[in-house]
């Protein structure tokens, strides 16, 4: 049953970690092309006002994507799990059961999220002038949750079984699609903001019955007939409560979106454009970032479930390496060609010029931004997703407090902007660190230090590394 799968508790943390991570960064990455095909061609072909208003649309259609996408992930921990203690039974039945709460998590934010777009874009201060095509493209990803949430379930329980470059090959395939129906409906069928926003549906649509079909063909835990379709009371609990405080996380860091674009609008158009470029090359940014602790939580979590603690120590700590080396380079490139990078989106050089320095201000917190990434991958693979909510909760609170207080109290004005989005992350990046210390100073650290001690055949080793046999009881 394991033929299309990895099993990651044996071999290299190094390798396992960057195998796995290089497919699933390029499947974020065209996926991140969905948006970026929407706004540049927007931005270029519609000019700034609907530029911004398809930026003003982010926080919230986030809001909803990760009220779902937390059910979703959290299935996926628990999978991993199953399949790193071999439990095959289990690991089905949780794919099962995902599945049937991911049919209807996504209906009921959709509707929601239709019915509350103009309230939602107006509590906001979404300026008139870009109010209505804002509304507009709201409703249509509202309309295309259910597809984007269905896709997101079938490629986090892929990854959790080691299976990452599957997912990678339809995705790429929709996003050339969705490429090309952009330019269809922007640019030859002048259908403005909808066009742009129907090609997206239409495409995330495609990925989810691509990546489902062979899903269900290639991959035998999602052999599914009649006699698997059934509700689990305890199966369902514990996908919900790993599940929902990642849904929460998720909410909470929208929210905080929400906030800070409550403080963009106050600026205008022109502010709202320059912070939609910077938005968007940054989800660009998370993506490596993203990828490693998706990565390093499958890692965790099938290690965890085998009870190999001293291997998500491992794999912890070659993960921060490779982040620090990873910011590194991020670094050098927004400082040197933030500028070039922000000209790709909208041709208005006060946009750009605002943009690049945006962009040189955050790239400055990167290596805190790293180190929420990583702490968050490994506690969320051994089951502790409830950190993950504490942390969003600090961000929640940055993010309504400290743009107001750097850019209407502190005299920094729009720079504050950029500078409050830098500041989050260093506290976020600060508290993550000091979980770290408290988790696994107390409780991985002891699991490898009685590893490293005990020899083969079960003999103990003392500090001068004389071996000797455990007491019997």
């Amino acid at each position: 049953m394991r033929s299309n799968t990895i099993d990651m508790t044996q071999g290299s943390p190094v390798k396992h970690i960057l195998l796995f991570a290089l497919p699933t960064l390029i499947g974020n990455v065209f996926q991140q092309i969905y948006n970026l095909a929407d706004s540049m061609i927007v931005g270029n072909v519609l000019g700034k006002d609907a530029f911004a208003a398809v930026g003003a649309t982010s926080s919230i259609t986030f809001l909803f994507f990760a009220l779902c996408n937390g059910i979703g992930s959290g299935g996926g921990v628990v999978v991993s799990q199953y399949y790193g203690a071999q439990d095959d039974r289990n690991v089905k039945k949780c794919i099962v059961n995902t599945g049937l709460i991911m049919l209807i998590v996504p209906v009921v934010f959709g509707i929601a999220g239709f019915t509350t777009a103009p309230l939602l874009l107006k509590l906001l201060q979404t300026p008139d002038l870009i109010l209505a095509d804002a509304v507009l493209y709201t409703r249509y990803m509202c309309v295309g949750l259910l597809f984007v949430s269905l896709y997101n379930f079938i490629s986090s329980m892929l990854k959790a079984l080691g299976d990452s470059r599957s997912p990678l090959y339809f995705l790429i395939a929709s996003t050339l699609i969705n490429v090309g129906l952009d330019y269809l409906l922007v640019v030859v069928i002048p259908m403005g903001i909808k066009g742009a926003a129907l090609a997206t549906v239409i495409s995330q649509f495609l990925s989810v019955l691509l990546c489902g079909i062979y899903a269900y063909k290639k991959n035998p835990y999602f052999a599914i007939g009649k006699k698997d379709i059934s509700i689990s009371g305890s199966m369902v609990m514990k996908i919900v409560k790993l599940g929902v405080p990642m849904s929460l996380q998720f909410a909470l860091i929208a929210i905080s979106s929400m906030a800070l674009q409550f403080v963009v609008n106050t600026f205008g158009t022109t502010v709202i454009s320059a912070f939609t470029a910077t938005n968007k090359i940054e989800q660009f940014i998370h993506q490596p970032y993203m990828t490693l602790a998706a990565s390093l939580s499958t890692f965790s979590g099938q290690n965890f479930g085998a009870k190999k603690n001293d291997r998500v120590l491992k794999g912890y700590k070659v993960s921060l390496i490779m982040m620090a080396i990873l910011t590194a380079f991020l670094m050098f490139v927004m400082q040197v060609f933030g500028k070039t990078i922000a000209s790709f989106f909208v041709p208005e050089q006060e946009v750009v010029l605002l943009a690049a320095k945006g962009l040189r201000i955050t790239s400055v917190f990167y290596l805190t931004l790293g180190m929420i990434y990583v702490v968050r991958g490994v506690l969320t693979g051994i089951g502790d997703a409830f950190f993950s909510l504490f942390n969003g909760i600090i961000e929640v609170i940055g993010r309504f407090t400290i743009p107001i207080l750097l850019t209407s109290y502190l005299g920094f004005g729009e720079a504050g902007i950029w500078l409050s989005s830098g500041a989050v992350w260093l506290i976020s990046g600060f508290t993550a660190w000091l979980r770290y210390r408290a988790y696994f100073g107390s409780k991985v650290q002891a699991s490898v230090k009685t590893a490293l001690h005990t020899g083969k055949n079960g003999l103990r080793v003392s500090r001068s590394g004389r071996k000797y046999a455990p007491s019997q009881k």
